[in-house]
């Protein structure tokens, strides 16, 4: 029987309730595969620094360090509570950037994934829809604006600046390119580069790597696209795209353009991968708007577990059942509040309830085969 040590980052907000749906998944996974799961909460984000001092507290970072996945949630608070701590300390900067250069996850996977029947979710026409939505994104995560010197400082005249610096080597540019060309071959053999060539020497370094890389990838077609017409190319055709690779920046920001497609943010799960550990999430927020009323929809938690299972368990085919089990509560015509429309047929759930019934769908599903 296999064993797992997976560490649970429950987050900030509504991060503990849509954890709590994630771990019905997990506990379902294991009693039908015959596999058992260590599942060690530990504090992270903001509830970490009010609890232990730091957002990133030692004893999670043992944690992390023995568990074989990590499985966060959302971290941060809103702007008012945010000042209660110190910027260098609060979630972001604290946490989670701290989190991804500890364990080196270079390659960020959010998918953007949603079928022709569910398309009325979507705020886009249904002639833009077409036969329905199926993007991978990848995206750098480790280097770029984010992870760059930073410095700030007043001029003698008194006028307050900022300095930060995009910085990217080769060798980063390289190894976020073979994943992204190894992804492309296994779909359409097509893949988007993003880039801003035509004003950062950044992007003109990327586009020169990409290209070399690809040339071990006969038979994936590059097509170079410029950010900001990819981002209006997403709106007006996201049907013309399938693997985009891209900078941490760019990345960040069109990813959530691709949840805005799908009608929310709580449709996309992520996975964060290194070479030695990876860490899966929601790409949305808190939330603390909403946290505590049992209304999240816990959509991208649990689809971080199905995340979990194909690239850290090597347990692909179950991974596919939870996904299918994901899209049947919407098939059925169930939602929580956040897809909700004026005049919408579909019926309203509560974030319990929509892990109740992701957990009825997955006992229909097959049990994969032992190996």
């Amino acid at each position: 029987m296999s064993h797992y040590k997976i560490a649970l980052l429950d987050g900030d907000g509504i991060g503990p309730e849509i954890m709590r749906e994630a771990v019905k998944v997990l506990n379902l996974v294991a009693e039908r595969n015959q596999v058992t799961f260590d599942l060690q909460h530990t504090p992270f984000g903001a509830s970490a620094y009010f609890e232990c001092g730091h957002p990133f507290p030692e004893q999670t970072q043992k944690v992390c360090d023995e568990a074989d996945a990590i499985l966060k949630g959302p971290i941060g608070l809103n702007h008012e509570d945010s000042k209660k701590i110190p910027v260098d300390l609060q979630p972001e900067r604290g946490a989670l950037l701290p989190l991804r250069r500890r364990y080196n996850t270079y390659a960020n996977f959010r998918p953007v994934f949603l079928p022709q029947g569910l398309a009325h979710f979507s705020p886009l026409k249904k002639e833009i829809i077409g036969d329905g939505v199926d993007i991978m994104i990848i995206r750098e995560l480790v280097g770029g604006l984010y992870f760059g010197e930073k410095e700030t400082g007043t001029t003698e005249d008194g006028v307050r600046y900022v300095r930060e610096t995009l910085e990217y080597d080769e060798e980063q540019i390289r190894r976020i390119a073979k994943v992204a060309f190894d992804t492309a071959s296994k779909r359409k053999k097509v893949l988007h580069n993003i880039h801003k060539s035509n004003v950062l020497k950044s992007s003109v370094l990327w586009n020169e790597v990409i290209e070399e890389v690809g040339k071990d990838y006969p038979d994936v077609k590059i097509e170079h696209i410029l950010v900001d017409a990819a981002a209006t190319y997403l709106c007006l055709n996201p049907g013309r795209f399938d693997v985009m690779v891209m900078e941490n920046m760019f990345g960040d920001i069109l990813s959530d353009q691709g949840g805005g497609i799908l009608g929310s943010l709580g449709l996309m799960p992520s996975a964060c991968i290194g070479d030695d550990k990876a860490y899966y999430e929601p790409s949305h927020g808190s939330a603390p708007d909403i946290a505590g009323k049992n209304v999240a929809n816990p959509y991208s938690m649990i689809g971080s577990v199905a995340m979990m299972l194909e690239f850290s368990l090597g347990m692909e085919e179950e991974a596919r059942n939870v996904w299918h089990a994901m899209q049947s509560v919407f098939a059925d015509g169930y939602s929580t509040p956040d897809l909700s429309k004026p005049g919408s047929d579909v019926k309203m759930i509560d974030t319990e309830a929509f892990g109740d019934r992701v957990i009825a769908a997955l006992k229909k599903q097959p049990v994969p085969a032992r190996a």
